[in-house]
């Protein structure tokens, strides 16, 4: 018997009425065979058709649990939190530009004066002043100190900078009555440099020349000064070689700062410095064998224009007496109001009026060394008891007593005998020895290396040429090194 085949590809689309029909015919048909065939065993159709509904029945289980877990997990997802949120931030106006004016202190400026060129008032100078270290820096500015202010608008102050020191700005911040201080770290470079030079005509003009300030030139004078007068023994041809602290900021040069090492040529005679630092942080220069270029006394303690009586013990005239009386020290004439300094380290003994000496004051230097300072017009700051340096300035040309002329009677004694201060041979400096002198060659040994390397050929060459200019030459030289005197006068102690 045959049996009904199903629509195979070939047919119309399911979805038209004949095909609809054909499938209904053919399941009846199927139905039929099933019937009649079906006698215990199953046909090949009824394994078809039962593979069929197995394989449809074994996706039904595995879809539907599926479907449900998606729908629960849909309804998962569909939770709903209250989540906290952080406010959102009210919208800042952006602060206003800064506007930095640099204003560098001219001669005799003060903070008044620059505080007008702004139209600032006294109450933001005194709001200024009442940061802490403000006063001792604003109130004693110096030729060449740099302030910036930031002034958006005459009379309001915003901000101000100036220097603590070289490495170390202050910037204040003003909002009303608020003040915020802040220290900016500037760190410097140290650098160590070296010049050398030959003297033509003017000290001055000869550390121009080599590059150094008029600062440094007074400083190496000073250093010289108890071995050489600048002012009268200098000759043309005489040469100076430097070792100097140079300090630099972001490539810029700042300040020029000690002399470390130094050498003079004067006269064909060679004089040597080097500095030292004592383990109690006292600074001297000294020689290359450790001995102090530092005497322990000064012979002139005063500029003077000349000397109007000398030391005598056979005696003179007195000038007020009129009678011959011996003259224990020496009479500098010099206007009045001229310093009186100290002629070495000691400790006031006397201080006031003592006869015809009128205002005087004793000093005591150790080891039975006093000197003593007369006519004075007034005192300076030191008292009885206190200890005063030498240099030091202790009171000023006078004509108190019995004078006839405003000048300095200075009187110098051992174990209280009268010497001549012109004559007398001073005690010499105590050189150093065993630690401080091993310190010594350490503290200096970079200075003292750069020293030796630098070549004194071509300048000895140029001294030589110097040295033996025309007369003419040489004398112009030396009325230029004259004219120099005042000034390098100014300069001491």
């Amino acid at each position: 018997m045959d049996h009904p085949t199903a629509p195979t590809s070939g047919t119309p689309r399911h979805d038209s009425p004949s095909a609809v029909r054909s499938a209904k015919s053919w399941f009846k048909r199927l139905d039929a065979a099933g019937s009649e065939d079906f006698r215990g065993r199953w046909s090949r159709e009824h394994w078809m058709l039962a593979s069929l509904f197995a394989t449809m029945g074994a996706l039904v289980v595995t879809i539907v649990p599926g479907f449900s877990n998606a729908m629960h997990t849909q309804k998962a997802a569909r939770a709903s939190f209250i989540l906290t949120l952080p406010a959102i931030p009210k919208s800042e106006a952006p602060a206003p530009a800064e506007n930095w004016q640099l204003v560098r202190v001219g001669k005799g400026q003060n903070l008044d004066g620059i505080f007008a060129q702004f139209s600032l008032s006294a109450a933001t100078k005194a709001q200024v002043l009442a940061q802490k270290g403000a006063k001792a820096i604003l109130t004693h500015l110096h030729e060449g100190a740099e302030l910036a202010f930031d002034v958006p608008s005459p009379g309001v102050l915003r901000g101000l900078r100036y220097d603590k020191d070289d490495a170390t700005r202050i910037q204040l911040q003003f909002d009303g009555a608020k003040v915020t201080s802040t220290t900016i770290h500037r760190p410097l470079e140290r650098r160590l440099e070296s010049t050398s030079g030959v003297i033509a005509g003017s000290l001055f003009n000869a550390g121009e020349k080599a590059g150094l300030s008029d600062a440094a030139v007074i400083e190496m004078a000073k250093i010289f000064s108890y071995d050489i007068d600048m002012a009268q023994d200098l000759q043309p041809g005489d040469s100076f070689q430097v070792v100097y602290e140079d300090y630099w900021r972001d490539g810029q040069r700042v300040r020029t700062g000690n002399i470390l090492a130094a050498s003079f040529d004067n006269n064909g005679k060679r004089y040597f410095a080097y500095r030292y630092t004592h383990p109690n942080g006292k600074t001297e220069y000294v020689d290359q064998n450790g001995t102090p270029l530092k005497k322990s006394f000064m012979r002139t303690p005063v500029e003077f224009t000349r000397i109007s009586s000398g030391f005598t013990l056979a005696g003179r005239m007195h000038p007020i007496l009129g009678y011959m009386r011996k003259h224990t020290g020496v009479d500098y004439a010099a206007p009045t109001g001229t310093p009186i300094v100290a002629a070495g380290d000691a400790k006031v003994i006397f201080e006031g009026w003592k006869g015809g000496y009128g205002n005087c004051i004793i000093l005591d230097h150790g080891r039975g060394y006093t000197t003593l300072y007369g006519h004075m017009s007034h005192f300076g700051r030191y008292h009885v008891g206190q200890h005063v340096d030498q240099g030091t300035t202790i009171g000023y040309v006078g004509m108190t007593g019995m004078a006839t002329g405003p000048h300095l009677h200075y009187e110098f004694r051992i174990n209280g005998e009268y010497r001549n201060p012109l004559s007398v041979t001073m005690p010499k400096p105590q050189p150093l020895a065993g630690a401080e002198l091993a310190s010594f060659h350490q503290q200096n040994a970079a200075a003292l290396a750069q020293l030796n390397r630098m070549q004194f050929l071509t300048h000895e060459t140029v001294a030589q040429n110097v040295i033996n200019a025309p007369a003419s030459v040489k004398q112009a030289m030396k009325r230029q090194m004259v004219a120099s005197t005042r000034k390098l006068r100014r300069s001491r102690g």
